[in-house]
């Protein structure tokens, strides 16, 4: 199992680079070549996704992002440290929560919709989206 693992801050300008990144790493893994714009859309959504989190919640950590090859599968996991609170809780004072709730689930429906095998886990600590997608074995020469 090869990982690659990719760290940046939470910067709009860096989420371009995580994409080809991850669209050069799903190609070597053996995911068909007609979805890679899928790959491409999907980490970008969930790398824009956890710079917002970032941003808005004040957080100096950098976005994580694993790039991860298995036997069958290549799965990408784009982590963020920005704490849930449990739905419900409403913090006095936040009329932009619902706002960001809701650009939120746009987000994750984005996701959902380009990704078949998809992921969320979210708690104190952070969230991570895990995405995953099938390979193919590369073609070997006959001969």
């Amino acid at each position: 199992m090869a990982t690659v693992e990719l760290r940046f801050s939470a910067l709009p300008e860096h989420v371009r680079t995580a994409r080809l990144v991850a669209a050069a790493v799903a190609r070597r893994s053996g995911v068909d070549e007609a979805v890679l714009d899928e790959v491409r859309l999907a980490v970008g959504e969930a790398c824009t996704r956890a710079v917002g989190l970032h941003q808005s919640g004040g957080i100096t950590a950098p976005v994580k992002v694993s790039l991860i090859e298995e036997e069958k599968q290549f799965s990408i996991e784009v982590g963020d440290e920005a704490p849930r609170i449990a739905p419900g809780d409403r913090v006095p004072g936040s009329g932009d929560l619902d706002a960001d709730a809701e650009e939120d689930e746009m987000g994750l429906a984005v996701i959902s919709g380009l990704v078949d095998d998809v992921e969320v886990t979210a708690g104190e600590h952070g969230g991570l989206i895990r995405m995953t997608w099938p390979t193919t074995p590369p073609a070997t020469a006959l001969g």
